[in-house]
C-alpha cells in the first residue's frame, strides 16, 4: 500500500534539496534546523560574506513555489537585521509525478520545482 509522506518528511526532502545546492555554492552550515515551522532552517557562513539565514518552505505548488507570507517575512527581516544577517528564501515545490493532485508517496517518483533563492535582505 502506498503511504503518503508526512508534512515533516516533505519538509526534510526540501531541506535536503536546498542543503545540497548550498554545499555546491560553497557555504558552510553554522546551524541546521529541520523542525517544521522553526526558522531559519540554515545559518550559513562563507569567508568574507555576512551571515545568511535561509528559510525553506515546501509547497505542492510547482508553478510558483516562491510565494511567501509577506507580513511574516517583515517580522523575520527585523530579526535578521539585529543579527546583521542576510535573508534568503527557498520555496520548494514537490508534487506527485504521476498526478499532481495526489500526495507524494514514499518511494514513488515526484517532481521538484526549485531553481534558486530569493534574496529578501
Amino acid at each position: 500500500m502506498l503511504k503518503p509522506l508526512t508534512e515533516q518528511e516533505l519538509h526534510n526532502l526540501a531541506m535536503n534539496i536546498v542543503g545540497k545546492k548550498l554545499q555546491e555554492m560553497g557555504y558552510e552550515f553554522v546551524a541546521v534546523n529541520s523542525k517544521l515551522k522553526k526558522h531559519p532552517q540554515f545559518v550559513l557562513y562563507k569567508k568574507g560574506e555576512p551571515t545568511i539565514f535561509v528559510l525553506v518552505k515546501v509547497t505542492s505548488e510547482l508553478q510558483n513555489p516562491n510565494n511567501y507570507d509577506v507580513l511574516w517575512m517583515e517580522t523575520f527581516k527585523e530579526h535578521a537585521k539585529k543579527s546583521n544577517a542576510r535573508v534568503w528564501y527557498a520555496g520548494v515545490g514537490i508534487a506527485n509525478a504521476e498526478n499532481v493532485e495526489n500526495p507524494v508517496f514514499r518511494n514513488q517518483p515526484y517532481y521538484v520545482a526549485f531553481d534558486d533563492f530569493i534574496k529578501i535582505l
